[in-house]
């Protein structure tokens, strides 16, 4: 099979190692306007070579979606998988009249902006011309029904982990004395930094986030007292987060929105215990009390609650831990993942 992935705005943390295992026994091309290296990446042209946010692109995608029809019309694809709303618009142009189906990944799909009401009618819209749509969780299933995507055309596949970069054995970031919680990225970690004031013996690590949102938690901090025990780290690379994970006691990740859960896969994944706001893709991948806790994440106490009884019980945050890595392993692989979509191509191309 023939298969054609379209990025316009950013490839997500699995997107290079899902056409990887894919490739092994097929032809995959990734599509992408931004300028990622690697085998099976094509970079297409269009606007500037800068980050930009999917509304930014809306003036580019026409560009995009040309360079996509002119490839496509020398070597046609089977399947076409599109991941944002902005990939699906360049991908169903760019695909005119060549009769190849389209599949639709939402991954951005419960972004803050996503009630806006000119995407909400392009997701709505896209969701309904492609001929199969991919949700990442049950939550974002019953989110599509409800814009109208029939159901038969749905399809739940989670995003997946690398298990072999993020795994329990491997070298970690020096510590010191103090427990360490990690919060991966700024969405949800002010209330991590709520919950730190009831746990005094304990450091925070906030890894992500430009420079104006490390500001506004550090002011976070210092209002609430715990400025010595929280260190902002910006962004950070995600070839170093295994390593970074694995210096931590317990990982949190607290957005209201999850649509993907990638931060909670990888830490279980490295065996850290997780603690996750109960949404999204959460609600799938973390097993409470199991392989980690849910918890709302606009209640610190109870978040503080559930660190001090983890950071209390080395047996308990063992177990936790091998269960969590257990889950990634056998659920959340990258093959089995890839597996899953491949499923999906083959229904949707008969």
């Amino acid at each position: 099979m023939d298969i054609a992935i379209v990025s316009a705005h950013e490839l997500t943390p699995d997107t290079p190692a899902i056409a990887r295992e894919l490739g092994r026994g097929h032809r995959v091309t990734v599509y992408t306007r931004s300028m990622v290296q690697g085998d099976g990446v094509e970079h297409v042209p269009a606007g500037p070579d800068v980050e930009l946010s999917e509304s930014d692109l809306l003036p580019y995608i026409s560009d995009f979606s040309d360079g996509l029809r002119r490839r496509w019309r020398e070597h046609r694809p089977d399947i076409i998988h599109a991941y944002s709303w902005s990939s699906g618009l360049a991908a169903i142009a760019g695909s005119e009249g060549l009769g190849v189906p389209v599949t639709q990944t939402f991954h951005s799909h419960y972004d803050d902006n996503r009630s806006a009401a000119p995407v909400r009618r392009l997701e709505c819209a896209i969701g309904r011309r492609a001929r199969a749509v991919i949700a990442a969780c049950a939550d974002e299933e019953s989110e599509l029904i409800r814009m109208g995507v029939p159901r038969r055309n749905i399809s739940v596949v989670p995003h997946g982990v690398d298990i072999e970069r993020f795994r329990r054995q491997g070298p970690a970031f020096p510590r010191g004395e103090r427990p360490r919680l990690l919060h991966v990225g700024h969405v949800g970690a002010d209330w991590a930094v709520h919950a730190l004031r009831a746990v005094p013996e304990a450091e925070l690590v906030i890894a992500g986030g430009d420079d104006q949102s490390v500001e506004r938690l550090r002011a976070l901090a210092g209002e609430h007292g715990v400025a010595d025990r929280v260190e902002m780290l910006g962004m950070v690379p995600h070839t170093a987060m295994p390593k970074l994970m694995r210096s931590a006691d317990l990982v949190l990740s607290l957005p209201p929105n999850v649509p993907t859960g990638t931060a909670a896969l990888e830490a279980m994944a490295c065996g850290i215990p997780v603690i996750a706001s109960a949404a999204g893709a959460h609600l799938d991948s973390v097993v409470d009390g199991v392989t980690g806790f849910l918890t709302r994440p606009d209640r610190p106490l109870e978040i503080a609650h559930r660190i001090r009884r983890l950071l209390g019980d080395t047996t308990l945050r063992t177990a936790i831990g091998y269960a969590a890595a257990d889950r990634a392993r056998s659920r959340y692989s990258v093959e089995r993942i890839s597996m899953e979509l491949l499923r999906v191509y083959e229904k949707t191309c008969a």
